[in-house]
């Protein structure tokens, strides 16, 4: 039996979810990381996506390619660092992605409803003085060979366990 996934769930199975969460990424040079980033913001509701950065000389329609049609439905922002952080409202928590010595495993962490995403460069990760702006700090572990993901994949990881959290505390189950 073959599934339409849009037909499956616009039947209510799931209901849609009150609080969204933002997506910001460092510095992130590859549009097809940003498209991925993006589709994956829509796939639990977000509204934002923030690339922070100075200089941006990307491939617009490489980003739109890879996004699709959720190119539309999330609100892409190029932003320099201090303006992004100095906007960040107050009753939301700044959760950095990235392996660091003071950082918890996402799978005995509770994430906060209220939350920011932050993702690291693909190459270099945040930096130090980035991570000291965030209320927490986690990764995800890793128990094969391979010790590294790709940003997008990380944000997949990341963002269906908040998901999983919300819904289970909350009571709501598809």
């Amino acid at each position: 039996m073959e599934t339409n996934s849009v037909v499956f769930f616009n039947e209510g199975k799931y209901p849609v979810l009150t609080s969204k969460p933002i997506i910001a990424a460092w510095q992130i040079n590859n549009p097809e990381n940003i498209g991925n980033l993006i589709r994956l913001a829509d796939n639990v509701g977000a509204e934002d996506v923030f690339i922070l950065g100075e200089d941006f000389q990307l491939r617009m329609s490489s980003v739109k390619k890879t996004a699709g049609l959720s190119f539309n439905n999330v609100r892409l922002s190029f932003i320099h660092p201090e303006e992004f952080f100095n906007g960040i409202n107050p009753e939301s928590q700044l959760v950095a992605i990235e392996t660091s010595e003071d950082s918890t495993n996402l799978f005995a962490t509770q994430l906060p409803e209220n939350v920011i995403f932050l993702l690291g460069n693909e190459k270099n990760g945040l930096p130090d003085d980035i991570l000291q702006k965030c209320s927490m700090v986690v990764h995800i572990p890793m128990t094969g060979k391979c010790k590294s993901m790709n940003v997008s994949h990380a944000l997949a990881v990341i963002l269906f366990e908040w998901q999983r959290q919300i819904q289970f505390t909350s009571g709501i189950q598809g």
